[in-house]
C-alpha cells in the first residue's frame, strides 16, 4: 500500500513536469498549439482565453473603479488591438494576392483558347478550301473524259458505218456480178439446147417446147438455189464484219475506261497524299501552338506559385518574430513567477508526503493489533520489532523518494528555462 502511494506521487509530479515542458515546447510550432492535449488536466494556457481572463479581470476592476484605467492594461489591449489589425491585414492582402493570381490565369486561359480557336478555324478553312479545290478537279477530269468518250464514241460509230457501208456496197457488186453471170449462163445453155433440137429435125415442136420449158425450170431454180447460197453467205460475212467491228470498238472502249480510270486514280492519289501532308503540317502546328500555350501556363503558374511561396514565408518569418516575442515575454513573467510555483509544488508533494506517513502509520498500528491477537504472546517481542523494522524501512523508502521528486522536479525546470533560454 505504501509502495503504490508513492508511485502516485511520483507520477503526480512527473504529470506537472510533463506539463510544464509540453506548454513551453508548444509555444515553439506557431502552426501547432497544444490545446488538444492540455484540457485533459485542466490547463488552457492559450492567449485567447488569457485575454479573456484580462479582459473579464479589467471588466472587475472597471466595475469597482469605472474612473481608473491601469496604464499596462490600456497598453495590452493596444497591441492586442494592433496585433489582430495586422493579421487582418496580412490575411486581407493573401487573399487579394490569391484572386489577382486567379485573375491572371483566368484571363491568360481565355486569351490562349481564343487563339486556339482562330488557329483551328484558319486550318478548317485551309482544308476545306484544299477539299473545294479537289472537287473542281475532279469535275473537271470527269467532264474531260466523258467529253472524250463521246468524241471516241461518234468516231468509232461513223468508222463502223462507213465499213459497213463499203461492206454492202462490194456485196451488191458482187451481187450484180454474179447475176450477170447467171443470165449469162442461162443464155448460153438456151443457145445450146436450140443448137441441139435443130440438129434433130425429127422430133415434134411441142416436144422441143416442152422439153425447152423443163430445161429453163431446171436451169431457174438452179440459179435460185445458188442466189441464195450466194445471198447468205454475203449475210454471214456482213454479220461477220459487223461482230469484228463492235469487238474492235469495244475492246478500243474498254482500253480508254481503263486510261481514264488509270488518271482519275492517278489524280485522286495526289490529291490524298497533299491532303495528307496538309492533316500532318496542320497537326505539327497544332502541337507547337499547344505546346507553347502549356510553357505559357507553367511559367505563369510557376512564377505565381513562387510570389504566393514568398508571401507565405514572409508572413510565417513575421508570424514567428511575433511568436517569438511573445514567448519571450511569457518566459520572461514565468521566470519571475517561478520560485513562487516551485515552493507551492514542494509544498504539494510534502503534503502528499505527511499524508502518505499518516496512511502508513494507521496501517501499521491495524496490522500490529492484528498480528497481536492472532499470535502467541511468546512471539509478540520479536513480531514488534520485525514491524517496527518495516515501518521504518518503508518511511526511508518514502522519504527517499520524496526528495528523488524534488530533485527532478528541479532538474526539469532547469531544463525547460535552459531550453526556453536557447529558443
Amino acid at each position: 500500500m505504501c509502495v503504490c502511494v508513492c508511485v502516485c506521487v511520483c507520477v503526480c509530479v512527473c504529470v506537472c513536469v510533463c506539463v510544464c515542458v509540453s506548454n513551453n515546447n508548444s509555444t515553439l510550432r506557431p502552426a501547432r498549439t497544444s490545446t488538444l492535449s492540455l484540457p485533459a488536466i485542466g490547463l488552457r494556457p492559450t492567449s485567447y482565453h488569457k485575454s479573456r481572463a484580462r479582459h473579464r479581470k479589467s471588466s472587475s476592476i472597471r466595475q469597482r473603479f469605472a474612473t481608473i484605467t491601469p496604464a499596462s492594461l490600456v497598453s495590452e489591449e493596444i497591441e492586442e488591438h494592433e496585433q489582430g489589425s495586422e493579421w487582418r491585414e496580412q490575411m486581407s492582402g493573401y487573399k487579394r494576392m490569391r484572386r489577382q493570381h486567379q485573375k491572371q490565369l483566368i484571363a491568360l486561359e481565355n486569351r490562349l483558347k481564343a487563339e486556339m480557336d482562330e488557329h483551328k478555324l484558319r486550318l478548317q478553312k485551309e482544308a476545306e478550301t484544299q477539299a473545294s479545290n479537289t472537287y473542281i478537279e475532279l469535275e473537271r477530269l470527269a467532264k474531260k473524259q466523258a467529253a472524250q468518250m463521246e468524241k471516241e464514241l461518234k468516231a468509232w460509230a461513223v468508222e463502223e458505218k462507213r465499213i459497213q457501208q463499203q461492206i454492202l456496197v462490194q456485196q451488191k457488186k458482187e451481187l450484180t456480178t454474179f447475176l450477170e453471170t447467171q443470165k449469162k449462163q442461162y443464155r448460153l445453155c438456151r443457145e445450146r439446147m436450140k443448137e441441139e433440137m435443130n440438129e434433130d429435125p425429127s422430133t415434134p415442136k411441142e416436144e422441143k417446147q416442152e422439153r425447152l420449158s423443163r430445161q429453163k425450170e431446171t436451169v431457174q431454180r438452179s440459179q435460185a438455189q445458188e442466189e441464195a447460197q450466194f445471198l447468205h453467205q454475203q449475210r454471214l460475212v456482213y454479220d461477220r464484219s459487223c461482230r469484228a467491228l463492235k469487238r474492235r470498238s469495244l475492246i478500243k472502249k474498254h482500253e480508254l475506261e481503263q486510261e481514264q480510270i488509270r488518271e482519275e486514280l492517278n489524280k485522286k492519289k495526289s490529291q490524298k497524299e497533299m491532303e495528307q501532308a496538309l492533316m500532318i503540317r496542320h497537326d505539327g502546328s497544332t502541337q507547337d501552338l499547344e505546346r507553347r500555350h502549356l510553357d505559357s501556363l507553367q511559367r505563369l503558374r510557376m512564377e505565381l506559385i513562387r510570389l504566393q511561396h514568398q508571401t507565405e514565408l514572409e508572413n510565417q518569418e513575421e508570424y514567428n518574430h511575433r511568436r517569438q516575442r511573445e514567448l519571450h515575454r511569457k518566459h520572461a513573467l514565468e521566470q519571475r513567477q517561478q520560485p513562487r510555483n516551485l515552493k507551492a509544488l514542494e509544498m504539494q508533494i510534502k503534503k502528499q508526503f505527511q499524508d502518505t506517513c499518516k496512511v502508513q502509520n494507521k496501517q501499521y498500528k491495524a496490522l500490529r493489533n492484528h498480528q497481536l491477537e492472532v499470535s502467541p504472546k511468546s512471539d509478540h517481542k520479536s513480531l514488534l520489532k520485525s514491524l517496527k523494522e518495516e515501518q521504518t524501512r518503508k518511511l526511508a523508502t518514502l522519504a527517499t523518494q520524496y526528495e528523488q521528486s524534488i530533485s527532478e522536479m528541479m532538474a526539469s525546470q532547469s531544463v525547460r528555462d535552459s531550453f526556453s533560454f536557447l529558443n
